[in-house]
């Protein structure tokens, strides 16, 4: 993530980074965002930091794992990048459509 890192979350969260193409935790090889990311206690201020570091993912997640062997469709990525936010299956798709 980024230098500024509000106070409730764990500076060892840090280890738990994206890796291309695959886009698994680069930490623990789970898919990211994994365990640790979505284990953090939500609030709104958090929810608002994560929408803006976790929507600049969309794009090359989509891009990068969509058409793969069993990987996920671009909506199922919308969802996994975005876990939370309660986004429908038809706001999943037409914010795939957008970042393809």
């Amino acid at each position: 993530m980024s230098a500024a890192r509000p106070a409730d979350v764990p500076v060892d969260l840090e280890l738990h980074c994206a890796g291309r193409p695959d886009w698994r935790c680069a930490h623990d090889g789970e898919p990211f965002p994994c365990p640790a990311w979505r284990a953090l206690p939500l609030d709104d201020s958090l929810r608002a930091v994560l929408l803006a570091a976790f929507t600049l993912f969309l794009r090359p997640a989509i891009r990068d794992l969509r058409g793969q062997p069993d990987g996920p469709t671009p909506p199922e990525i919308v969802r996994r990048f975005l876990w939370f936010l309660p986004v429908t299956d038809e706001e999943a798709r037409a914010v795939a459509l957008r970042y393809r």
